[in-house]
């Protein structure tokens, strides 16, 4: 009985140690190693200016992305071009909580805050160059407090523009989102930016640098608007009914009369159009990327009325 205990018992090692090398063998070859985990949904949150999308699909990387540098100014964001040291594009929500009593600051300032050894454009870098200081989120739309409408000031804001389009149809514009569109009843995710090189201006005289060369001339200037009723949840409430503005104009000063606030009327385009001339340009521009398939199409055809 012994030496038939000892046998059985070897037998039952030998089965145990190929059992757990055959398990082995099994985990290591045969079994399908899990999927990585998927990158985390970055959910913006309502009136976040970029919450519709990335326009360019900016990244904070100085090393990675200098000409799509992405920045985000508390009351506006921003993808910034090292090389030109202008927007690529400016974001912004307008609602009616966004205007107060704020008087308009005045304090054009360079950026500080920009990445170690960029260039930074100074308040009088446009002086005598026939450009004006153009504001790209308006010093009009952001008067709720000091710091919001002082905020409109940094340098990063402003692109060379014609003196009568930004003092006239630009200057119009601004207006209308403002206090048609937007008005006290409304909300709107605004998008402005550039593409292209050389401008026209004041003296109309072209040019495709200013500042000793260090500041860009864009030849088009864009807006997008997306309106929709004031409420939460915007994304969701975003439908084929939702109202779209855009415009393209030419940065030339010979076009416009600073009188003239509504010839921007003259420049209006559907948003196809926009990123075909801005992506034939060198800007990657694809607008709404967060709103649904089934409705992202249909918006960008739009042309308003």
């Amino acid at each position: 009985m012994k030496l038939y205990t000892v046998i059985r018992s070897a037998a039952a090692l030998y089965i145990l140690v190929i059992a757990l090398a055959s398990c082995k063998k099994k985990s290591s070859e045969d079994i399908t190693p899990p999927p990585p985990p998927a990158p985390p949904v970055v959910v913006l949150g309502d009136n976040d200016p970029i919450n519709p999308g990335n326009p360019t699909n900016a990244t904070n990387s100085a090393t990675g992305s200098p000409e799509n540098f992405y920045k985000n100014y508390t009351y506006w964001s921003m993808a910034y071009s090292k090389s030109r040291a202008i927007p690529v594009w400016v974001a912004w929500h307008l609602q009616s909580e966004d205007i107060g009593g704020a008087a308009r600051q005045d304090d054009f300032r360079n950026d500080t805050g920009l990445p170690a050894g960029w260039y930074q454009v100074q308040s009088n870098s446009f002086s005598g160059s026939g450009f004006d200081r153009g504001h790209n989120c308006p010093s009009g739309d952001r008067t709720s407090s000091v710091a919001a409408n002082s905020s409109t000031f940094f340098m990063t804001n402003m692109i060379p523009q014609a003196p009568n389009l930004n003092q006239g149809p630009w200057e119009g514009l601004e207006d209308y989102i403002r206090n048609t569109l937007v008005g006290g009843n409304n909300e709107a995710y605004i998008f402005m930016g550039n593409h292209g090189k050389g401008g026209i201006n004041g003296s109309n005289l072209y040019y495709t640098w200013i500042n000793n060369g260090n500041v860009a001339v864009p030849n088009k200037i864009w807006k997008v608007v997306l309106l929709l009723p004031k409420g939460n949840g915007d994304l969701a409430r975003i439908n084929r009914n939702t109202t779209v503005l855009a415009v393209n104009m030419p940065n030339d000063n010979f076009l416009y009369t600073a009188g003239n606030k509504t010839a921007w009327r003259n420049y209006l385009c559907t948003i196809n159009t926009l990123e075909t001339e801005a992506n034939a340009a060198g800007v990657p521009l694809n607008l709404f990327q967060n709103v649904p398939d089934s409705v992202r199409p249909l918006l960008k055809a739009k042309l308003y009325q």
